[in-house]
């Protein structure tokens, strides 16, 4: 079987090991640990092609334990159960757990009394936050090193240690870096792509643009960078920047995920823009809906104009606010409702219930609880556009005396209150 490339150049050693100097240069923790033979149980995390799993073998190397690899994903506990009892007759054996953030709760089970035990030293890899896709269990056995995007010059001393018997143009090495964004195995997998492509030991930047163009977006649904994005995204257009929003807006377009674009930019438009342009929202759905009746690549028109739409709009996030404000209080105490609120209000004198005849009266009613008469959830935000006629009419609402004794409010006579609605 021939072995990619990637595999082939994996270092042996962590000396071999090219980036993640924070963790592994001069008196750095994991080299620290190395070099005192004294290595616990952890969990590696960040983008793919980082090289989480070939300083987990790297690591093991240095130290001269054996290792096995366990793949959360594809493997059972069946064979899990094999590397405990080798365990048993090693000297230290290193379980490499790809995917760690994968195991189902029967391997997790089995590891933990394994993981106190110290019978076996687990590495675990993973693109997925721990703090949030690993079982806290699991996370309280183990220590967490995040690993970082490699950097250019990484990516090329890479390539140039992989390309031994070819001559690498400096301009490919760069352009293949640069596209990596910062995924070593994407690298290395574009270098093979493009060397086994020719019968020349000179490798141009001719011999690349041949090739199907090929960047790495780095992102499945699983990965920190995939939610990263759409965190970006939000941001973006919560910050007005529209050609910020233009350009995650394509990096979420070249995933081709439109589901995940829509629902983010329904969730901007209610929590970000919400009253101060309502209509919007309305609009956003209609581009999200006509861009899942076109597909791509034309979907990318409505979203666009949704985007720059959202992005110039006025902002006001007194909607999720005041929601949020309500929630917390009824988190709290959710307080009894008013017995003449009540659908049937059983035992009250007629006089005292709800008059739904009496429109006059509406504005007049206490329809809080005795002990929130006075709070407030509300708060208006942006007084621009559509936001500032509600809160006028808010402000004007907020003088009136309202009651809970509706048998002496029957009783007024000539009273109407009128609001006028103008919203725009």
């Amino acid at each position: 079987m021939n072995k990619p490339l990637a595999h082939l150049v994996r270092p042996q050693t962590i000396d071999d090991v090219v980036g993640q100097t924070h963790l592994l240069g001069s008196n750095k923790v994991l080299r620290n640990m190395v070099e005192n033979q004294k290595i616990s149980s952890m969990i590696f995390f960040g983008p793919p092609g980082t090289g989480k799993t070939s300083v987990a073998m790297a690591i093991a190397n240095s130290l001269g334990r054996p290792y096995r690899i366990f793949n959360a994903v594809s493997d059972n506990k069946k064979k899990l159960d094999q590397l405990f009892e080798e365990a048993k007759l090693s000297n230290g054996l290193v379980v490499i757990i790809d995917e760690v953030h994968r195991m189902n709760k029967g391997i997790q089970d089995a590891l933990l009394p394994q993981l106190e035990s110290g019978l076996i030293t687990m590495i675990g890899a993973t693109t997925a936050n721990p703090y949030f896709s690993i079982n806290p269990a699991v996370r309280s056995r183990v220590h967490l090193f995040e690993f970082l995007p490699l950097k250019q010059s990484d990516i090329t001393e890479i390539l140039l240690r992989a390309s031994k018997g070819y001559t690498i143009d400096s301009q490919v090495l760069e352009t293949l870096s640069n596209q990596s964004n910062g995924d070593a195995r994407f690298a290395l997998n574009a270098l093979e792509l493009l060397i086994a492509s020719t019968k020349d030991e000179t490798i141009t930047i001719e011999h690349l643009n041949k090739l199907p163009k090929s960047l790495n977006i780095s992102m499945d649904k699983d990965s920190d960078h995939y939610h990263d994005t759409l965190s970006a995204f939000q941001k973006s257009i919560r910050g007005s920047d529209v050609d910020a929003a233009l350009y995650y807006l394509a990096k979420l377009i070249k995933v081709g995920d439109l589901d995940s674009i829509g629902r983010r930019l329904l969730v901007i438009a209610y929590e970000d823009i919400g009253l101060a342009n309502p209509a919007l929202c309305g609009r956003v759905l209609n581009a999200i809906e006509a861009s899942k009746r076109v597909g791509l690549p034309e979907g990318r028109i409505p979203l666009s104009v949704a985007v720059i739409e959202c992005a110039l709009s006025p902002k006001s996030k007194s909607a999720i606010n005041a929601i949020d404000a309500a929630l917390n209080v009824v988190d709290e105490n959710p307080h009894q409702t008013p017995k003449y609120l009540r659908l049937n209000a059983v035992g009250m004198d007629e006089e005292d219930m709800y008059d739904y005849d009496n429109p006059q009266s509406w504005y007049q009613i206490q329809y809080l609880p005795d002990t929130l008469r006075d709070k407030s959830f509300y708060f208006p935000g942006n007084r621009n556009s559509a936001e500032k006629a509600y809160a006028e009419n808010y402000d004007k609402l907020k003088t009136i005396k309202r009651t809970n004794q509706l048998k002496t409010l029957r009783k007024k006579k000539g009273y109407e209150f009128i609001l006028a609605f103008s919203i725009i």
